[in-house]
């Protein structure tokens, strides 16, 4: 995959500037940094959360070998909350979902419309908002340096 140089858009809520001064804000594209996350709300957990990283559009076969990497970590039944993503409702992925609870994993969907009930949506939001800088998005190898800083991976 070719990796551009140049400036990333960072998710930044916020800017100022000085009367005076002209800026033009352009929009460039770059390659993406994607991370699917499984946290555990069973904080005694040597690890509470994995990460996979993915440098383009997630898709279903991303979520569905992920899930296949950390189940074979599981020892216990779990359930995995989910929202509703397209990639939660297509054919593959309800093809796994009888095997994967024969394996112990049952899979949980929130209603539509309710991320506020996801608690890995408040991490995604501290990190988008708060954690990374706008530094951070200087090149991709440096947000992707940021991000693996922050997951301490």
């Amino acid at each position: 995959m070719e990796m551009k140089v140049g400036f990333l858009n960072p998710s930044i809520p916020y800017g100022w500037q000085y009367s005076q001064e002209q800026v033009c804000i352009c929009p460039k594209y770059s390659t993406r940094l994607n991370v699917l996350g499984f946290l555990s709300v069973n904080t005694s957990l040597e690890i509470p959360l994995t990460t996979f990283y993915c440098e383009k559009s997630i898709n279903t076969q991303f979520v569905v070998d992920s899930i296949e990497i950390w189940l074979a970590k599981r020892t216990k039944m779990t359930v995995l909350v989910l929202d509703n993503a397209s990639i939660h409702s297509s054919k593959l992925f309800k093809a796994k979902i009888e095997e994967w609870q024969e394996k112990g994993l049952y899979i949980f969907f929130l209603p539509k419309y309710s991320p506020h009930l996801n608690k890995i949506e408040t991490l995604w939001r501290k990190i988008k908002y708060e954690w990374l800088k706008a530094d951070d998005y200087k090149d991709f190898p440096t947000l992707r340096e940021a991000v693996k800083q922050i997951f301490q991976d």
